[in-house]
């Protein structure tokens, strides 16, 4: 990555204000779902940059909005930013200004981002708004990249200390133009007061008949005043616009947080085949073997160990507890120190308590299993009746016989046991014997004439 220079760069506490493009159709990801919306990691990609925005905590975040505008509005309402319509698709410059109206009466600086590039961190935008402030004092700021393939991205023709000298989209730029590498990311920061009115002179005499938002650049520069571009890596400025792209992305993303997940003490066995969330979080000495995958809202405690081919989405893990292989921990589920849920468990808002243990083969929902208790192999709580939802709560050191079905709402108490294949629809007292099934009869002889009289009708039959 090129290093521009500069001198006198200037932390600045300026009120910050954030406009997202959010008004593209998104045709090429040919879906219903809202480009923006689409998930990385587990989560929207206008969320993952929202949320970074949010971390600079502006004064303002405007996001603008167009095509699918509902779907965008349900999913920003609750952060309570700003929203700002794009009735036509005219160009970035025309899209950002959109946002004037809601950014009336704001002095400060203005961060100028892009819904679907979503992975643009807070340090990076931070280093945009110190440079607007260095002593040279640009008029804005353009973050640039230099990727394997310029393609058709815009070019930014600077000197060695990032001054620009010039901005040119591909479509209007000329063969040695093109040879330039530095690419214009899109993402800008601009001076409120210098930025609409830029833009209200911004034409659309080009090749594509659009109003271009690094118009503006060139525009101070026929007043008199320069702008700057400064650099990042192509990953943190990777656009998505298919479905291909969102692949992209997502791998990047993965591969930068399982690093991570080494560096900060955690064992991959085969990183490349585990997936986190945006928000997964993982203690000391945790170990995850092959082909696991982490949903939204996982925090694992140190020194757990999450065996292959589990899939855990809001759940908790305790220190030192054993989860799977082939186990599925659903929204709820929370396992106490030192607890294991074996193969082919499924656990939904159950908390076990510390040294339980369902090893296999065993639904566990809307229940509370006691510290030391044991789950044998087949047993399930009953906890719908097609209508409503039920707890079933199991007491410490209780012993649940294989093949079992606990009926809630139940309560089986401290020390109880229940007797392997029992259908238990009371509660079941402390350190008492619960065995609900008939009683065992032999018949003699009875399975031998059966197959001789059953052989014989299909003699007949033939």
């Amino acid at each position: 990555m090129a290093s521009f220079r500069w001198q006198g760069v200037a932390m600045t506490n300026r009120p910050l204000a954030a406009i997202v493009l959010a008004a593209g159709k998104g045709t090429r990801m040919k879906s219903d779902l809202h480009k923006v919306l689409h998930p990385i990691a587990g989560r929207p990609m206008l969320l993952h940059l929202l949320a970074s925005v949010e971390a600079l905590s502006p004064a303002c975040t405007v996001v603008v909005v167009g095509a699918g505008r509902e779907q965008v509005e349900s999913a920003v309402a609750p952060l309570g930013v700003a929203v700002a319509h794009q009735t036509e698709q005219l160009g970035t410059g025309h899209a950002v200004l959109q946002a004037e109206r809601a950014l009336d009466g704001f002095t400060g600086d203005v961060l100028i981002l892009y819904g679907d590039v979503p992975l643009v961190g807070v340090e990076t935008m931070r280093r945009m708004t110190e440079r607007l402030h260095a002593d040279d004092a640009p008029a804005a700021v353009v973050l640039g990249f230099c990727p394997d393939d310029p393609g058709a991205y815009g070019r930014v023709i600077a000197d060695a200390d990032g001054r620009i000298a010039r901005m040119v989209e591909y479509k209007d730029a000329s063969p040695e133009e093109r040879g330039v590498t530095l690419c214009n990311s899109g993402l800008m920061a601009v001076r409120s007061d210098d930025l609409f009115a830029l833009l209200a002179r911004v034409g659309n005499d080009n090749a594509a008949a659009e109003y271009y938002l690094p118009d503006v650049v060139m525009l101070a520069a026929a007043d008199g005043r320069g702008s700057a571009v400064i650099e990042t890596e192509t990953d943190e400025v990777a656009g998505v616009n298919s479905r291909g792209e969102l692949a992209t992305v997502e791998l990047g993303w993965q591969q930068r947080r399982r690093a991570q997940a080494m560096i900060d003490g955690v064992t991959l066995t085969a990183p490349d085949t585990v997936w986190f969330a945006y928000d997964t979080a993982l203690g000391r000495d945790v170990r995850i073997e092959p082909n696991v995958v982490f949903g939204p809202g996982v925090t694992v405690a140190d020194r757990a160990v999450i065996h292959a081919f589990s899939h855990l989405e809001g759940a908790t893990v305790g220190e030192g507890a054993s989860v799977g292989p082939y186990a599925r921990l659903r929204p709820g589920a929370v396992l106490g120190k030192n607890s294991r849920v074996g193969n082919f468990v499924e656990v939904k808002k159950t908390v076990l308590g510390e040294g339980a243990k369902a090893n296999h083969l065993t639904y566990l929902g809307d229940a509370d299993v006691g510290a030391g208790a044991n789950i044998g192999a087949g047993t399930i709580t009953c906890n719908y009746d097609g209508f409503f939802k039920y707890r079933t709560a199991i007491g410490a050191g209780a012993f649940i016989g294989s093949n079992s079905a606990l009926v809630a709402p139940v309560t089986i108490g401290d020390g109880a046991i229940v007797a392997a294949g029992s259908v238990v629809t009371a509660d079941v007292e402390a350190d008492a014997l619960a065995l609900v099934r008939p009683p065992q009869t032999a018949k003699p002889n009875w399975a031998k004439r059966f197959r001789e009289m059953m052989s014989a009708r299909k003699k007949e039959a033939r």
